[in-house]
């Protein structure tokens, strides 16, 4: 309290005092003019104490609603302002002030934080265990689970129950692959979950993330590495032993002519083996020689093309093939002037080798129908070859993009990884669907 409010506040006191000493007196002394006189200007001082006290208070009480209602745009008039408010109005602005910068700040980096969580690539959700209410989520989670909107977490039942049953059963610190289904889409999804409170009220931070290509790239890699050792080891042991038969033929042949063994028992079957030796480390070559391609796929040299142009060269290459067969190929194209940006002689080659394969499905069934498609999807080309064949199970599908794995009796494995791969160069993915009984589809996503 200043000294000038101290000395106004004495002073009221005591003319108050005053005032009612005046009005004992007339009683005292029994003088009415005296009681008549002091009364009214006692009332009347304490009006006045009453009116600045209530004006204090009714300030004070405003302030009070202000800091509750989170309402810091009020300002105090200092100027006019009586003297005994004076030291309460400056408290108030200064405090409005601090208020003020300080949600500022807080919003500052509130936005700052919510920039931030809107750029990184995981999808970020928070939400009520007991309500299961959904409080905040990122647009890379709406893009991931391809959802506009979601006010509880139960929402995601209806769309994804196999995510929903594995976010439930995430428990906080805990990390767990999952799948999510997109018709004939599957990603690999990695769930991440993490408690946290704010007072009384406990919340859970959810990470998801699509890890299909970093799982894809890095398996990729692995059957890469062991391709390079495998073919070198075996051109390295093998190329020895054919260069031996080779010499042993040519030894074989010589002493036949000169008939100095050729009539031993058993040389017969000795020129079967040695030809036999030298027939299969042969194959072994071209076999690791073969295989060395999944090694040596060029670089894409990327250029502009319409995909109707590429869906036409496969046509008119395939039509023979396909109609010696009795399978009807179906291409579906919505937008004939669709462009893509990539590599058109080895999505080409990934086409043709997906269309034989779906050749060799379709063969024994009814409706031997295969179906080229492409769409745009948010901006980026989907390619999609389909079939009506007897589709693949479970262990099946785990194994086809492994290479040297195959289901025909002539195939060498090698197809579906080198497709694969190729997808891989573009910065794209190739997935694949299949219902046992109903077909199969792979679908060539670009990015």
């Amino acid at each position: 309290m200043t000294r000038k409010v101290a000395t106004k506040l004495l002073f009221d006191i005591c003319l108050l005092s005053l005032f009612l000493i005046g009005a004992a007196y007339g009683v005292i002394m029994h003088e009415p003019g005296w009681i008549v006189f002091m009364i009214p200007l006692t009332l009347i001082q304490v009006y006045r104490i009453f009116r600045k006290q209530r004006r204090i208070y009714d300030e004070f009480a405003g302030f009070v609603d202000s800091i509750r209602f989170k309402d810091f745009s009020r300002h105090f008039s200092i100027k006019k302002s009586p003297a005994e408010m004076l030291p309460f109005r400056q408290g108030f602005n200064e405090l409005y002030d601090t208020f003020r910068e300080t949600g500022k700040e807080r919003e500052m980096q509130y936005q700052y934080l919510q920039k931030t969580l809107e750029m990184v690539n995981t999808g970020i959700l928070s939400y009520d265990p007991d309500t299961g209410e959904i409080i905040w989520f990122n647009n890379s989670l709406k893009q991931i689970l391809r959802v506009p909107y979601l006010k509880t977490i139960s929402g995601l039942e209806m769309r994804h129950k196999g995510l929903y049953d594995d976010i439930m059963r995430l428990s906080p610190g805990e990390s767990k692959m999952s799948n999510l289904y997109f018709g004939p889409d599957t990603y690999k999804i990695l769930l991440s979950a993490t408690a946290f409170k704010t007072g009384d009220k406990r919340f859970i931070l959810l990470g998801v993330q699509n890890i299909s290509s970093a799982v894809d790239e890095t398996e990729s890699e692995a059957w890469r590495k062991l391709l390079r050792v495998m073919t070198h080891e075996i051109m390295n042991s093998v190329a020895p032993i054919s260069s031996l038969a080779g010499t042993l033929q040519q030894i074989l042949r010589k002493d036949a002519e000169g008939a100095a063994i050729s009539g031993i028992d058993g040389y017969e079957d000795l020129v079967v083996g040695v030809n036999t030796i030298k027939s299969r480390s042969e194959s072994l070559l071209r076999f690791a020689e073969t295989y060395r391609s999944l090694n040596k796929i060029a670089a894409p040299e990327i250029k502009k093309f319409h995909v109707l142009d590429l869906f036409e060269n496969i046509s008119n290459l395939m039509d023979p093939t396909l109609a010696k067969k009795g399978i009807e190929l179906e291409m579906i194209l919505k937008e004939p002037d669709m462009l893509l940006m990539a590599d058109s002689t080895l999505i080409e080659q990934v086409l043709i080798n997906l269309v034989l394969n779906s050749m060799e499905a379709v063969k024994d069934s009814g409706e031997k129908r295969i179906s080229l498609s492409a769409e745009d999807i948010n901006g980026k080309v989907v390619l999609k070859v389909s079939d009506t064949g007897a589709g693949m199970s479970k262990e099946v599908l785990d194994k086809i993009f492994i290479p040297f794995f195959t289901t025909k009796k002539t195939g060498s494995g090698i197809g579906l990884s080198l497709s694969r791969q190729i997808m891989k160069l573009h910065g794209g993915s190739l997935s694949v669907y299949s219902e046992v009984g109903k077909g199969t589809a792979f679908t060539l996503h670009f990015p």
